[in-house]
């Protein structure tokens, strides 16, 4: 099951974290057709949020088609994100935790790490649109 967190920092709605959380896990096969997400009330007590902030988040989840409330049941998965690739994002892991490995050796903190791959991931975004 899925464990949700919310960064207070990073600049973006709880709702939409929650989203970007679960897509996220789709995408990396963490959560399959099928799986059950938290309760409101279990989210709610993990991560000190208002109920309809969770609830906000798992309607745009179903309306989006990733997810399906079953009244007196909870919330579950009804598709994936993930694709045929997801054999190739182990090799991959290992490859970016070597440089992270790096980058604590080389003095960065976490804020200097993300700030630094972000700014890398959208340079090169950029580059090949």
């Amino acid at each position: 099951m899925i464990e949700f967190h919310l960064d207070s920092r990073s600049g973006v709605a709880p709702y939409m974290q929650l989203i970007q959380q679960v897509r996220h896990a789709l995408r990396l096969g963490l959560l399959h057709e099928g799986d059950k997400l938290p309760t409101v009330k279990e989210v709610v007590g993990q991560v000190a949020i208002n109920p309809n902030t969770v609830s906000k988040a798992y309607r745009e989840l179903e309306y989006e088609g990733l997810v399906a409330a079953r009244p007196g049941l909870g919330t579950f998965v009804t598709r994936s994100l993930g694709s045929d690739s997801l054999g190739k994002h182990e090799p991959l892991r290992r490859g970016l935790e070597g440089w992270l490995s790096e980058a604590r050796e080389a003095g960065l903190d976490d804020e200097s790490i993300e700030a630094l791959f972000l700014s890398t991931f959208r340079a090169f975004s950029e580059a090949r649109a």
